[in-house]
């Protein structure tokens, strides 16, 4: 292309008061908008030809900037896994190749641990909202964490916190005890096997399945549940 044909950097005007991107004006053709250190990688400055390559080359680079800077405010809020944050970076607009790197490149700098945010995520569940090893597993997968990862964590944080299933469903048990009405507990707990009993005692049994008792889990929690329903009557 001839230069007399090609567009020419005249001005970088920088935009908002950090100054972080900046409107690139052209002797010919429309100004627009990248990030500051995308001109600053590309080498480009005020008076540099703008082939078409190059105006290519310089989108490119800011869109690598754009991408981590969205990855980095998204993970500042929280934590976030591989898969999460792919997800979110997708739906910003960025394309699938652009968005594994930019995540490939903030695992490396230890900024995106999977491991680290199932384990997180496995405490806060533990202290705030019991629930079972085969439930929590099932959470960490659908959040995206890798079943052998999600396994691990799970039974590594168990070990730590030194707890079981069945700890954790006795607790249960005993919360949703505190909530029920003195009716509901009265039936639990009547030595006759009644309907007003049998209902009570399925509400129960539901409500700890899904919190993801099982097997002795779920009968310990069922039988500490009755004890804390014969105290209350």
């Amino acid at each position: 292309m001839p230069s007399a044909c090609v567009p020419r950097i005249t001005r970088a005007e920088p935009l908002g008061t950090r100054g972080l991107r900046v409107r690139v004006h052209l002797d010919r053709g429309e100004a627009f908008e990248v990030a500051l250190e995308a001109v600053e990688r590309t080498g480009l400055g005020v008076g540099d030809d703008l082939p078409p390559a190059r105006h290519r080359e310089l989108l490119d680079v800011d869109a690598d900037v754009r991408i981590r800077e969205a990855a980095l405010n998204l993970i500042s809020y929280r934590a976030r896994g591989r898969v999460e944050l792919e997800r979110k970076l997708r739906r910003k607009g960025f394309g699938p190749e652009r968005v594994e790197g930019c995540v490939a490149r903030l695992e490396e700098r230890g900024l995106v641990d999977d491991a680290a945010v199932a384990a997180a995520f496995v405490r806060d569940r533990l202290r705030h909202r019991p629930k079972g090893r085969v439930q929590l597993t099932s959470e960490l997968r659908a959040k995206g964490i890798a079943a052998e990862t999600a396994e691990d964590v799970v039974h590594e944080v168990f070990e730590a916190e030194e707890t079981t299933d069945s700890v954790l469903a006795a607790e249960v048990a005993e919360g949703w005890v505190a909530r029920q009405n003195p009716d509901l507990l009265r039936s639990l707990v009547d030595e006759e096997w009644t309907r007003d009993r049998e209902r009570a005692e399925r509400r129960l049994r539901s409500y700890l399945g899904r919190r993801g008792f099982r097997g002795d889990a779920l009968r310990l929690g069922l039988e500490r549940a009755r004890e804390a329903a014969e105290e209350r009557a």
